[in-house]
């Protein structure tokens, strides 16, 4: 099984930029909540890490063929669930969301970019940020410009729940490593 320290040697190998890495590792906390939230008592909360970590692994060196790369390198060790759900982030892609681990990712990776975007405008960071204000954010097509709403309400959708509910989880997952992810705001 793909163990973290593998999984972050191809990060190294792969990725330079502070803000993807940052990226990546903010959807890894998200994720590794979300399999006790989203995927029941038997969910793996390493494996869901891990496929937040890696899901965006190639974006950078290898633009044209995300995800393509990281799914292929997934799936020379095994570990299909990771590769699926990798290959079913992105709705643009086509490919069926098919277990809870799938479509929590697809939920959460646009959103926690999001939710991380919205906290640099606040000189407070995540400390006060509500679902309310992240919602209304959303309708603002030029903040966050490159942010897919479809896919956040998609994600919310396929995974049974109310946005501003996955909104309040993303928030308070990321609450939990503020300090860590630069997120405490200016104050």
């Amino acid at each position: 099984m793909l163990d973290r320290s593998e999984a972050l040697a191809k990060l190294n190998e792969w990725v330079q930029s502070p803000n993807l890495l940052r990226h990546m590792y903010t959807v890894e906390h998200v994720m590794s909540r979300a399999a006790g939230r989203y995927g029941g008592p038997d969910a793996d909360a390493v494996q869901w890490a891990l496929a937040g970590l890696l899901h965006d692994a190639d974006y950078e060196k290898f633009p044209d063929e995300h995800p393509q790369r990281i799914i292929a390198w997934l799936r020379d060790r095994g570990e299909e669930a990771i590769a699926h759900a990798i290959a079913c982030h992105s709705l643009r892609w086509g490919v069926p969301c098919e277990s809870m681990l799938d479509k929590a990712l697809l939920a959460s990776d646009e959103l926690t970019g999001f939710v991380v975007a919205c906290c640099w405008l606040r000189p407070d960071g995540i400390q006060t940020l509500e679902a309310p204000s992240v919602l209304k954010k959303l309708k603002d097509k030029k903040f966050a410009a490159g942010v897919d709403r479809t896919e956040v309400a998609e994600g919310a959708r396929l995974l049974g729940v109310e946005l501003a509910d996955h909104v309040t989880f993303v928030i308070g997952a990321l609450k939990e490593k503020a300090a860590e992810f630069g997120l405490t705001g200016t104050k």
